[in-house]
C-alpha cells in the first residue's frame, strides 16, 4: 500500500502535467543506522511515479561515496533535486507533513528553471558573489516553514552561488544544538547569523544579503 492517497497522486499528477524540462531527483539513503530513510525512499518513488519527466536516481551513502560527495551531500536521508543543472536545493530528513507541499513545489519551479522571485529580489541577489550556505531547520508540524523552506530554495534557483538546505531538526538534534536551534524555521546563513521564523520574501532576502555584505568586509 502506498503513502499516498489517489486522490492526492491524482492533484500532483495534473500538478505535474505542466512540467517543462526532466527533473533528477537524488536520493541518498542505507538500509540500517538511517531513520526514515526508507519512509524518504518510498515518498520519492511515489512522486517519481507520477510524471515520465521525473528520473528517480537512489545511492546507497556509503557505497556511493563518490557521488554523495559530488553533492557534497554529508547526511541522510539526502534529497537533491536537480534539472538543467544543480541549483543547490537539499533536503535532509524526510520532506513530510508540511514539507511534502515544498518538494512539489520545488519540482515545479526546477523544471522551470525559474525562481519565481520578484526583479526587487533577483536584483538584490546579484549581490552574493561568493559562496553561501543556506540552512532552515523545519518540522514536520510547523505550517510556517515551507515559507522559509521554499524561499531559500528559490533563492538557490537564482543564484549559482547559494546552496540552500531543508533540515530536519528532529532528525539531526546535533545540528539543532549546534546551531541553537530551539523554534523553527529557524535559517543559519553560515556560520554565525540566523533568521527566526517566516519573513516575508523581501524582508528576509535583504536580511542575508545584508549579512554578506558584513561577512565580506
Amino acid at each position: 500500500m502506498g503513502l499516498l492517497q489517489e486522490k492526492d497522486k491524482e492533484y500532483i499528477r495534473n500538478l505535474f502535467s505542466g512540467l517543462e524540462n526532466e527533473v533528477i531527483i537524488s536520493n541518498f539513503t542505507q538500509e540500517i543506522e538511517c531513520q526514515y530513510c526508507r519512509e524518504t525512499r518510498e515518498i520519492l518513488e511515489e512522486l517519481a511515479e507520477l510524471s515520465d519527466k521525473i528520473k528517480l536516481n537512489v545511492y546507497n551513502f556509503v557505497t556511493d561515496k563518490e557521488i554523495a560527495e559530488k553533492y557534497a551531500v554529508d547526511k541522510i536521508p539526502a534529497t537533491v533535486i536537480e534539472g538543467k543543472e544543480d541549483y543547490g536545493i537539499r533536503y535532509y530528513g524526510i520532506p513530510s507533513g508540511y514539507e511534502f507541499s515544498s518538494i512539489i513545489e520545488d519540482i515545479v519551479d526546477v523544471s522551470k528553471g525559474d525562481s519565481g522571485l520578484s526583479q526587487e529580489s533577483r536584483e538584490l541577489l546579484k549581490q552574493i558573489d561568493a559562496p553561501l550556505r543556506l540552512q532552515v531547520f523545519v518540522t514536520p508540524t510547523c505550517p510556517y516553514c515551507p515559507r522559509a523552506v521554499r524561499l531559500a530554495h528559490k533563492m538557490a534557483i537564482e543564484n549559482p552561488y547559494i546552496v540552500a538546505d531543508m533540515v530536519e531538526a528532529t532528525e539531526f538534534p546535533h545540528l539543532s544544538m549546534r546551531y541553537n536551534v530551539r523554534g523553527v524555521p529557524r535559517t543559519v546563513v553560515g556560520e554565525d547569523h540566523a533568521i527566526e521564523g517566516a519573513l516575508p520574501e523581501k524582508q528576509f532576502i535583504e536580511n542575508i544579503v545584508n549579512y554578506f555584505k558584513t561577512m565580506k568586509k
